[in-house]
């Protein structure tokens, strides 16, 4: 009878521990979730938060411009408040040899405007995910905002599996 509090301290111990580790573990993956859009239609988009090389986190959201279109938005958002975007800055997307301008299509939708802040950028992804291949890093530039934000190759096989 003298040990069983100690005994009972010890397993006790042992499963909060191991619910502790077990309960909150942190997926090493995008986060690709379907949301309703205002016309109460599903969208399938994927959503990261990355930092740059100059340890600025940017939010990066990748979707279809419409259910039935395979075309695909990339929108950039950073903190707000703490910067402001001028409207049309290209995207500059490198891999390796090969580099892509994007175009910033922020202003195209007046919704769109209404509802974005100056800390976000969308720019049209299709014509770089149609040309890429592989799995690559990609690496993004905003002039005067972004020197070097990487994409890693999990989020870019993500992005191509959503304009199939």
């Amino acid at each position: 009878m003298e040990g069983f509090p100690d005994l009972f301290r010890l397993i006790t111990s042992f499963l909060l521990i191991f619910c502790c580790f077990f309960t909150s573990v942190n997926k090493c993956y995008a986060d690709s979730n379907v949301t309703l859009n205002n016309q109460k239609k599903e969208i399938k988009r994927s959503l990261e938060s990355l930092k740059d090389l100059d340890y600025q986190t940017w939010q990066i959201i990748v979707y279809p411009s419409s259910k039935e279109s395979k075309n695909l938005i990339l929108r950039i958002v950073g903190f707000p408040g703490s910067l402001r975007i001028d409207h049309p800055t290209n995207l500059i997307v490198n891999s390796g040899r090969k580099n892509w301008d994007l175009k910033d299509i922020t202003k195209v939708s007046k919704m769109k405007v209404e509802t974005l802040n100056d800390s976000a950028a969308e720019f049209d992804l299709s014509t770089l995910i149609d040309e890429l291949d592989k799995n690559r890093t990609l690496r993004l530039s905003l002039p005067g905002l972004i020197n070097d934000l990487p994409i890693p190759p999990y989020l870019v096989s993500e992005w191509r599996s959503l304009a199939e």
